[in-house]
């Protein structure tokens, strides 16, 4: 199933695109409320500009009856990520704390100049679920891979704009 964001950020891109690849471990923490923290596992710079490993930890708070189905170690998800500094974009790719191998999750984020003070962040990505991993009955797994997509990327959207939001007021602030 796809998944799209698009914001428009009033500051040049280049700044939107070093803080969002340098900062967003700090811009969780002070302007994102269902982010707990993201942890950067590793960080390799390279001739095309950096490779991350981040781990992304959730503090939204679930339902009473959601909490005995969903561990707070499912709340967490590994997010890869290729910043090609020169085209100005990152090609991700994300690993869930729940259902891991039933999970497949990978896109890209575009930073577009709009003019010198203006910048268009464009999140496009996909979310698939494998019905074959998924740890119910095989006669209820398709409906329940396509059930559970649609909700999953209805639930996130919101939330890739709330990171651009987040990004805005970061560096209004600075």
């Amino acid at each position: 199933m796809e998944i799209r964001s698009e914001s428009i950020i009033r500051h040049p891109r280049a700044a939107v695109y070093a803080a969002y690849r340098d900062n967003l471990p700090e811009i969780a923490r002070d302007y994102m409320p269902d982010i707990k923290e993201i942890i950067v596992h590793k960080r390799e710079d390279n001739a095309a500009g950096v490779s991350l490993h981040n781990e992304w930890v959730s503090s939204a708070d679930l339902p009473r009856a959601m909490q005995t189905v969903i561990k707070p170690e499912m709340m967490k998800w590994n997010d890869f990520a290729d910043w090609d500094d020169a085209g100005f974009f990152v090609a991700w790719r994300l690993k869930t704390g729940a259902f891991t191998d039933a999970v497949i999750c990978a896109g890209r984020n575009t930073f577009e100049e709009i003019d010198a003070n203006t910048t268009k962040v464009v999140l496009t990505g996909d979310l698939t679920i494998d019905p074959k991993a998924l740890p119910v009955p095989r006669l209820l797994a398709g409906k329940m891979a396509t059930t559970i997509e649609g909700f999953v990327v209805k639930m996130i959207t919101p939330n890739l704009t709330k990171v651009n939001e987040s990004l805005q007021t970061y560096l209004d602030k600075k």
